[in-house]
């Protein structure tokens, strides 16, 4: 750590003067006269693995548990097609997303911190503020999301254990009210932690962890296959007869929305973009991190979609490790589901601090005078060198920010058909429209060239897909609706 102190020391001093180098500054040996970047913040010294990694944490997240479902409403054949298809379509928005990072010169233009950066300094205007609501609103969407699957998962924890206690006798019901209430006083313990910089190591954990359970759930995939014998599941997918004719169309909307949503990293793309060093151009490095990743994640989700969709064929559920048909090994299940546990309260910290540092920049500029949002009070904690920086605001903020989510997740607690809705939303203009847009305007390209067409047609396509997505899940939801009573949810 003792790096980015130092760094952030010469920071100050070239705020203004970026590009001169003051020799009097006293130099750590382990830095080159080279330790300020183009804009005079710390020199960046991401790499291209440091960002496939970024990126992967960020990806691979509880969306491996529903893709099993998602295969087995489409079958064998369009399933994996679909998936294919997705990977290509997010690879390729996503190199014209990276070249947004600069605008101007790929090498020597102005920066773009984050993804409303980017969209001000190419599309500007309405677009900037439609940009920045859709991404909030998704990250709000993703903070109720988590809520609910850790709850899921802390259950599901619970109830294996009392089913492996009773020998399968006791049916083991069970509120999930008190678990999203504990995973909500979590949340507001760690929402307290003011900068994003100083949860780096939560984002470490949060990779292990979701690495851990994609593989036991694949482990677990794999020895139903070989238990049962044969590889179930069928070309199209669930049947009629087991679910009506609309049923079949609803839930194969949804599980487009699924998986696209289990892809899509749009929203952190330039943030991540922003910690990587040059040269070669960022750009450069962003597009083979993005290649690498969607490689891994493509390979890891065929890995345990499939394999969960041959293990149970078209009774695939919706959530891989908590929807189980079998409840043995249960220790194993239950490590799965306590490492889900971590990994989400490591990533909604992932997704939320960016909401929680706007909100706050929005309101201290605001009212600059009230002593009630800029005032911090210094506590000196034990066992910290730093006093802890209490402010009223971010405190009252973010707790009632965590209170709000926890609230809405214990009124509709339908982890896949939310997860589609959340998919659908925010997939075509943070995945799609806003780069192929930022693209068009970047490079020029003339109105009704074939390029431009092509570029629209993608556009138009994923919008439509988009669409039925965000139909089916809401259909979900409707269907949902008929069945639970609010904060009466039981498993």
């Amino acid at each position: 750590m003792g790096e980015s102190a130092d760094t952030n020391h010469h920071h100050h001093h070239h705020h203004h003067n970026s590009q001169v180098f003051d020799a009097s500054v006293d130099i750590p040996s382990h830095f080159c006269s080279k330790d300020i970047d183009d804009d005079g913040r710390p020199q960046r010294t991401g790499t291209v693995w440091t960002a496939s990694a970024h990126i992967i944490t960020a990806v691979i997240g509880s969306g491996v548990l529903s893709l099993a479902w998602a295969i087995a409403q489409l079958g064998w054949i369009a399933g994996p097609t679909v998936m294919f298809l997705f990977a290509f379509v997010i690879y390729y928005t996503s190199t014209l997303l990276a070249d947004c990072y600069r605008s101007g010169d790929p090498l020597f233009g102005k920066r773009n911190y984050t993804y409303t950066d980017a969209v001000r300094s190419n599309l500007g205007g309405f677009k900037v503020k439609l940009c920045g609501l859709i991404q909030y609103m998704n990250i709000f969407g993703v903070a109720i999301g988590y809520t609910i699957a850790s709850s899921i998962s802390m259950m599901a924890i619970k109830r294996s254990n009392c089913f492996h206690k009773s020998g399968g006798k006791d049916p083991c019901h069970m509120s999930s009210n008190p678990y999203m209430i504990s995973f909500g006083v979590t949340q507001i313990l760690f929402s307290q932690i003011p900068d994003f910089d100083q949860i780096w190591w939560l984002s470490i954990v949060a990779a292990v962890m979701s690495f851990t359970y994609s593989s036991i759930g694949l482990a677990l995939g794999v020895a139903q296959v070989a238990a049962n014998g044969t590889i179930k599941g069928s070309l199209t997918g669930i049947s009629i007869g087991t679910v009506t004719q609309t049923q079949k169309i609803w839930r194969s909307f949804q599980a487009l929305g699924d998986i696209a949503f289990a892809y899509s990293f749009s929203i952190i793309l330039i943030e991540i973009q922003d910690t990587v060093k040059s040269p070669p151009a960022e750009s450069k490095t962003m597009k083979k991190a993005s290649l690498i990743s969607t490689t891994v994640t493509t390979i890891f989700y065929m890995l345990c979609g499939c394999m969960g969709y041959a293990a149970f064929g078209d009774l695939a559920p919706g959530n891989l490790l908590t929807g189980f048909g079998f409840y043995n090994p249960f220790w194993l299940l239950d490590i799965a589901n306590a490492a889900i546990v971590i990994h989400l309260v490591g990533a909604y910290q992932v997704y939320c601090q960016p909401l929680f540092a706007f909100i706050e920049k929005w309101a201290s500029a605001k009212w600059p005078e009230s002593r009630f949002i800029s005032k911090e009070i210094r506590i000196p904690i034990p066992f910290l060198q730093q006093p802890y920086n209490l402010n009223l605001f971010r405190l009252v903020w973010r707790s009632g920010f965590v209170v709000l989510t926890t609230v809405i997740s214990m009124l509709l607690p339908f982890f896949n058909d939310v997860v589609g809705i959340l998919g659908a939303f925010g997939f075509w203009p943070l995945t799609v429209y806003f780069p192929v847009e930022m693209y068009i305007a970047q490079k020029k390209i003339e109105k009704w060239s074939v390029r431009w067409i092509c570029l629209q047609m993608l556009s138009y396509s994923c919008l439509i897909i988009s669409i039925a997505a965000a139909a089916g899940s809401v259909a979900g939801v409707v269907l949902d609706l008929k069945v639970y009573r609010p904060f009466k949810t039981s498993y």
